[in-house]
């Protein structure tokens, strides 16, 4: 169905339907999701006060509900997730602070691809969340490292559940760091090579809306996704998708310069990449989107331990934790200044995450269960 279509159909149903806002306190303990044949919501910010909310749902396109919004306002899902409330907030979302200190605890998780199922399983075996998926690590922080899109089939999911988390997690004195991974980035600019066929035969097909237009700077999703960094310091520790090259040190680069041009670095186009030198540096392969040279078998020159200690030394951090490329399962890299954290869904069954508490770096498996990587006076190696 083109986009015209979508629009004449409405006219025919009578236009567009008002949805109902719900009350904070009505919070629902359930987490419905729609089913693998729907997709959504999507929510297209028509004026600062006017959203309009549509869903693929059993194969074709809802009659999309518009949504009169003057403050945050919870709605109610209408296509199998009945069960969930989604937050709209007419205010532009806030850019957060790229540094925080005196952090409790941190568990990082890269590189989902649309695999809810398994970060759902993980969260909730980790503590992170209750079996409701409501957020239950009091003042710890997420770290999400990156590359949620492409590849697996439910990725609208998993954006909206780390959505809510956000604002969950806010509200219980946490936090939730989205970062930016070179998947987010490829979808954003409309690099759709790796998109699953349920979007792009989806709602894509349905609505004629370009699915990277799902995300553009007028709908819910994209608005937040262009408040996101590329790289985070958390206490000591560096946060980055692909990994800071010893060239990042060379330019005498920060992390307020890297999420700036990395923000800034979205909505551009082509030529300013190929005759711009800095965006065309944070966007290409030695930049942190991309960078794989902490890992041996690349096509990379890797990085040295004296490369890494300088980088750490650039950054004021004592270690730096990757993801983007697939090591397997989470490994500690350079006698345990870095660890890479970017698993192998399919052969392991289960997601990974990395958690940091008390000045100990643990892997957490998908069923809960711990190894220490590296502990504060530098032991490894004990099982939980």
């Amino acid at each position: 169905m083109k986009h015209v279509d979508l629009l004449h159909g409405l006219a025919k149903a009578g236009g567009l339907s008002a949805l109902v806002f719900l009350p904070a306190a009505s919070l629902s303990a359930q987490n419905l999701i729609p089913g693998p044949d729907s997709d959504g919501p999507y929510v297209y910010w028509e004026s600062e006060s006017s959203a309009i909310v549509f869903y693929s749902c059993h194969g074709e396109v809802l009659p999309p509900q518009r949504a009169t919004v003057r403050g945050p306002s919870l709605i109610k899902g209408f296509c199998g997730d009945t069960g969930t409330e989604y937050l709209l907030d007419p205010r532009a979302p806030e850019v957060e602070h790229d540094t925080f200190r005196d952090v409790s605890r941190v568990f990082a998780v890269s590189d989902i691809h649309g695999e809810y199922d398994a970060l759902e399983r993980l969260l909730v075996n980790a503590g992170v969340v209750d079996q409701d998926l409501k957020w239950s690590w009091g003042d710890g922080h997420l770290v999400i490292l990156g590359d949620v899109f492409d590849r697996g089939g439910q990725v609208t999911e998993c954006l909206w559940l780390i959505h809510r988390l956000e604002r969950e997690a806010r509200e219980s004195g946490g936090r939730v760091h989205f970062l930016l991974g070179n998947h987010e980035v490829m979808v954003l600019q409309g690099d759709l090579r790796y998109v699953n066929p349920r979007y792009l035969d989806g709602i894509a097909e349905q609505t004629g809306i370009h699915y990277d237009d799902l995300f553009g700077p007028a709908m819910e999703l994209g608005q937040w996704l262009r408040t996101k960094h590329l790289a985070i310091r958390l206490n000591e520790i560096l946060f980055v998708h692909g990994g800071m090259s010893p060239e990042v040190v060379t330019r005498d680069l920060d992390i307020k310069e890297i999420n700036a041009q990395g923000r800034e670095g979205i909505d551009l186009r082509t030529y300013d990449f190929v005759f711009k030198d800095l965006p065309g540096f944070i966007f290409g392969s030695e930049g942190p989107l991309w960078y794989r040279g902490y890992h041996e078998a690349m096509e990379y020159p890797q990085a040295t331990q004296e490369d890494v200690e300088s980088i750490l030394e650039h950054f004021d951090a004592t270690a730096v934790v990757v993801g983007h490329t697939d090591i397997g399962e989470i490994r500690s890299l350079y006698d345990g200044r870095g660890f890479g954290i970017d698993v192998d869904v399919a052969t392991l069954g289960n997601l990974q995450g990395l958690l940091w508490e008390e000045g100990n770096f643990y892997k957490v498996r998908g069923d809960g269960s711990r190894e220490l990587m590296r502990g504060g006076n530098g032991g490894e190696g004990q099982e939980s």
